[in-house]
């Protein structure tokens, strides 16, 4: 019987160290929800009942930017995608690709989701992103179909991810 209401106390008690702390959120989402709907003048993308989708725009919708247009024209991704290898200069067309591939089935359900650009480096190609979890998903996709080794960092604030795939 003690046990049970040592328990049942424990059960009852408040706790008092409820203070959580968050995380620096990403700057280019929105704290609040967008009243009505609100079409992106640069990409057409339409954000309604709190998402952003490639469905036509009604005659109401306000005009606005959405996320992945204004991080590409502040020229801020929030991933890197880092190829190198011998295996990527005798696969690259296989490679780009998948890569292309993959983007296109991601942008169709979700516009934020793109690649901002791809740089040609003397070794290896480095691609920027609007989306984190695109870099991530690419990252997966390339270990998955050439094994290879991949590695994730995030910023402190996962804000920001580096991915990079070596094989």
């Amino acid at each position: 019987m003690t046990q049970s209401v040592k328990q049942a106390d424990y059960v009852r008690q408040r706790r008092r160290d409820r203070l959580i702390q968050e995380h620096n959120h990403d700057p280019y989402h929105s704290k609040r929800k967008i009243k009505g709907s609100a079409v992106c003048a640069d990409c057409g993308a339409l954000y309604l009942e709190g998402r952003w989708t490639w469905e036509k725009a009604p005659a109401d919708a306000r005009q606005s930017v959405c996320p992945a247009c204004q991080r590409i024209k502040d020229k801020v991704p929030a991933a890197f995608l880092t190829l190198r290898g011998d295996f990527l200069n005798s696969h690259k067309v296989e490679i780009m690709n998948l890569i292309q591939n993959y983007q296109a089935h991601e942008r169709a359900e979700h516009p934020l989701k793109r690649i901002m650009g791809r740089e040609e480096q003397a070794d290896g190609i480095v691609f920027t992103f609007t989306d984190a979890h695109l870099a991530r998903g690419i990252g997966d996709a390339l270990h998955n179909a050439y094994e290879g080794e991949v590695d994730y960092q995030y910023s402190k604030e996962d804000i920001m991810l580096r991915v990079s795939w070596t094989r």
